[in-house]
């Protein structure tokens, strides 16, 4: 290789490293192992890790154990589309684009917005893109955020605002909700944005009509992020008033699957259009009135010049899009509809058992979706830890989150938990806390 390259050694072709930050010793490796040896090597780690069909995960925060059909593996997994290839060239890859313009129509429906990209990464980097995109809009420099929204989530905003020189404030919450008289309050002539989520990271639902109105009083654009799977049961934020619908789509035919690979969407107004981030897929006719589609509003980086990019995203989210079109499509409106109604009684039934456990308390008095937030006897790490062991992860610890949230926890239900899951979890909580 390296006379293939004209080098002459290894260190010739590390030259450009400064030496003062090169390794200078070997690598910590153990010792080369033989391939069986290697694969039963991995085999016994692999055995130490358990997964949502081995074990009970009422663990939501962001991702969720939703039943996946079938079809969405099997639809996926075909050779046609099974790939990471971004389709520029409409005259080989009009299956594909078909199937991505129908996701942003599904995504428009689902939502209640007029239009809809294609290709973010996933819900956080989707929210923290439409703020860049209001402040774009408003020629304005500050972000007022709730502090409902997902933790990590503002984590990322935080990190897309620093170099662009935006402000970012937060509304603090009041019995687990974003006051409206509060955020009107601090609503500027500086603010481009308000952002909130609902059902928030508490699982509680705000009232997004009420905090759009007051938002859009003073000048700012109302970004709402929202749990998909409600809005079969919740009124669309588009119908609400939001200028800009941000979400995770994981909850929509993708797995739990180590963080990854999530779908961000994102859906806002016709008049928006040249603003948005990411890829568009459009319907157009061929010269011979053939309906096709193409890539369109290509505002990106490496279409145009860089500064007056609308975004950067770049990484093809094809795969992911396709399997949120394949679950919404299987589903259909009465499916999304069941689904969400499974999911918000569940939890409210769950609630129900785990409040008659001695010493567990509610926290909030706000309508839920399918999380909730309850009060323990004892740390949720100790209560995490005792269950690991019965294969039961019961929830989430707030009090890394929120200091005023210590000794609570969060925990979420999906239509795959159970009447005997739930109450199994509500024994378990019971002989552990006692």
């Amino acid at each position: 290789m390296l006379d293939a390259i004209g080098v002459k050694s290894v260190e010739e072709l590390f030259v450009d490293i400064p030496a003062d930050v090169r390794m200078k010793r070997s690598l910590n490796l153990p010792p080369a192992l033989s391939e069986m040896d290697l694969k039963s090597h991995i085999q016994e780690l692999a055995l130490q890790d358990r997964d949502f069909e081995e074990s009970l995960y009422f663990l939501g925060a962001g991702a969720y154990d939703h039943y996946v059909p079938s079809v969405v593996k099997h639809i996926v997994g075909r050779s046609e589309f099974l790939t990471a290839y971004t389709q520029y060239q409409p005259e080989i890859s009009q299956g594909y684009l078909q199937a991505l313009w129908e996701y942003q129509s599904l995504i428009c429906l689902l939502t209640g917005m007029e239009m809809a990209v294609t290709s973010l990464y996933d819900g956080s980097t989707a929210m923290a893109e439409a703020a860049m995109m209001a402040c774009n809009i408003t020629g304005r420099n500050e972000i007022l955020i709730s502090n409902t929204v997902h933790p990590h989530w503002r984590d990322v905003l935080v990190t897309y605002a620093r170099d662009r020189d935006i402000t970012i404030r937060t509304v603090e919450y009041l019995d687990g909700v974003t006051s409206p008289e509060v955020l009107a309050s601090q609503v500027n002539d500086k603010t481009a944005a308000v952002i909130c989520q609902s059902p928030n990271f508490f699982g509680c639902i705000e009232d997004l009509k009420q905090l759009a109105r007051n938002a859009q009083a003073g000048g700012a654009l109302f970004i709402a992020a929202v749990n998909p799977i409600s809005l079969g049961v919740l009124e669309s934020p588009g119908v609400l008033g939001a200028d800009i619908v941000v979400g995770e789509g994981q909850a929509m035919g993708l797995p739990v699957s180590f963080g990854g690979p999530y779908i961000g969407f994102l859906a806002t107004r016709d008049k928006w259009l040249r603003r948005t981030p990411g890829r568009i897929v459009g319907q157009t006719v061929d010269h011979e009135g053939t309906r096709g589609f193409v890539l369109t509003i290509q505002a990106r980086e490496q279409h145009i010049r860089r500064e007056k990019a609308t975004s950067n995203i770049c990484s093809n989210e094809a795969l992911c899009s396709l399997a949120v079109a394949v679950y919404l499509s299987a589903l259909g409106r009465q499916g999304i509809q069941q689904v969400s109604e499974l999911c918000l009684q569940k939890a409210h039934f769950a609630r129900k058992t785990i409040l008659d456990v001695p010493g567990f308390e509610p926290v909030f008095s706000q309508p839920f979706f399918n999380e909730f937030v309850v009060r323990c006897p004892i740390p949720p790490s100790e209560l995490n830890t005792e269950l690991r062991e019965a294969g039961v992860v019961a929830g989430l610890d707030l009090g890394k989150y929120y200091p005023e949230l210590e000794g609570c926890m969060l925990t979420a239900v999906t239509e795959k938990r159970t009447r005997d899951e739930i109450e199994l979890l509500a024994g378990l909580l019971k002989e552990v806390s006692a």
